[in-house]
């Protein structure tokens, strides 16, 4: 049996004195979609975080290739992509700009892959202005570029879709299937119904999993 790329193990979060859940175990393989849903409070984002290292667990343990992630800090880069429910740009940046620093924390990308990638999310003629002067959907759309560039076999993502136009939301989800079928794996959280799944999808309620 191949070993799951992301394990926990007897997982616990805590924020503000209380607890959001605990022995958490989930496993997630090449290829497979995490949906991570719940109440507002039940601990969606945190548990995100601690996917990626972002916050340390209460109890328990994240593992990624079967290393625990304090053990490969300097690594992580290079094996998660991370975008959170913010947008994480630089308004004086402009797209190519934000797009170029972002990439080098990973693998630096050519300018003419940076425009490919904005074009295939709509922003075409928006290369080389500052990112604050564009909407939120197009500010959400620079940061998902990302997604389109020589990117990391495991993406998380905390509320991709918001400030989506629905032709966003369509592509958006065709382009995460795509990716599980590829051989990748997507951890993500969402309040709207998903119309395009790949066959490894699956949903974690953290609602039913309160203490």
């Amino acid at each position: 049996m191949t070993s799951p790329y992301l394990e926990t193990v007897a997982l616990a979060c805590e924020r503000d004195w209380r607890l959001l859940f605990e022995r958490l175990d989930l496993q997630l393989s090449h290829g497979e979609m995490l949906q991570v849903s719940g109440p507002n409070g039940s601990g969606k984002t945190s548990l995100l975080r601690l996917l990626c290292g972002l916050m340390q667990p209460t109890a328990g343990e994240v593992r990624l290739n079967g290393k625990t992630l304090a053990s490969q800090r300097s690594e992580l880069a290079r094996n998660l992509l991370w975008i959170g429910h913010a947008a994480g740009i630089k308004g004086l940046l402009t797209p190519e700009e934000n797009l170029r620093w972002l990439c080098a924390l990973h693998q630096p990308a050519e300018r003419d892959a940076i425009w490919n990638a904005l074009e295939a999310v709509g922003l075409r003629g928006f290369e080389d202005v500052p990112c604050h002067t564009l909407s939120a959907g197009q500010q959400r759309r620079v940061a998902l570029a990302r997604l389109y560039l020589a990117a990391p076999p495991l993406w998380i993502l905390d509320e991709p879709f918001t400030a989506l136009d629905k032709q966003g939301v369509a592509q958006l989800e065709a382009h995460l299937a795509r990716h599980c079928e590829q051989g990748g794996l997507v951890a993500f959280t969402t309040h709207h119904s998903m119309g395009q799944v790949p066959s490894g999808y699956r949903e974690l309620d953290l609602g039913q999993r309160h203490p």
